[in-house]
């Protein structure tokens, strides 16, 4: 199957000379191992489109099998350019199976790799995303209060109902995002089966808005866990 680009850069095998797609992994003509050619991504070399939705199972038969071919061991008597593309091939390999066999590590990966990576991702743990303002501001005047109730000699009990109290709302919107996102990535591929670049852009725009929000609610857990245990170490 051919990955989604319009044109798959060539670079010619160091063995040879001959012209070979960097998304093969032997040259064509010697039959050797090629030097990677990083100018393909993760699902190109793994022989996959730019889905959301991969077979787990598919993947990590992909990966053995690629295992194989690559391992150094079989390389110790060959070439100083063939053992080197065994030692990175083999590298990218472990790379690219660790990022794509994890749902949320993929979608952030496809996003980067078709362009979509927010600007906001730089300081995604502190802009706030314009759907979460009103349920940050409320968050923050309850910590506050949390906080005050702590200062006042409150009991520890009393202290944790109202932290859980307010995780509760947090943990709802999280679990709408998961929901969101996970129809959100069935339709990008259903898009991109079907050719429709208009509807899979949307898609991606739509994943990439819902990831940034879905990072800060993630942050915003984070700080009310982190109170709890302030808490739990001051009574301690």
């Amino acid at each position: 199957m051919q990955p989604d680009t319009n044109a798959i850069p060539i670079d010619p095998c160091k063995h040879c000379g001959t012209e070979a797609p960097v998304d093969v992994h032997f040259c064509p003509r010697c039959d050797r191992l090629l030097t990677l050619g990083r100018h393909g991504d993760y699902f190109t070399f793994f022989g996959l489109r730019r889905r959301l939705r991969l077979d787990v199972k598919d993947l990590e038969q992909r990966f053995r099998a690629l295992s194989r071919l690559f391992h150094p061991d079989y390389f110790h008597n060959a070439a100083p350019a063939e053992r080197l593309a065994s030692l990175e091939r083999s590298s990218y390999l472990n790379d690219a199976f660790r990022t794509l066999r994890d749902p949320m590590a993929r979608l952030e990966y496809l996003l980067k790799l078709e362009g979509f990576t927010p600007k906001e991702s730089r300081d995604a743990t502190t802009k706030v995303p314009q759907g979460l303002l009103e349920e940050v501001f409320e968050l923050n005047e309850e910590l506050e209060a949390i906080q005050e109730m702590r200062a006042a000699g409150e009991s520890a009990a009393a202290v944790a109902l109202r932290l859980s109290a307010a995780r509760r709302p947090i943990e709802a919107n999280l679990a709408r995002h998961e929901e969101q996102l996970d129809a959100l990535m069935s339709a990008h591929d259903a898009r991109l089966e079907a050719g429709d670049a208009e509807g899979r852009h949307e898609a991606l725009i739509a994943l990439r808005t819902l990831l940034l929000e879905r990072t800060y609610l993630l942050n915003l857990l984070a700080t009310v866990r982190r109170e709890a245990g302030a808490g739990e170490a001051a009574a301690s």
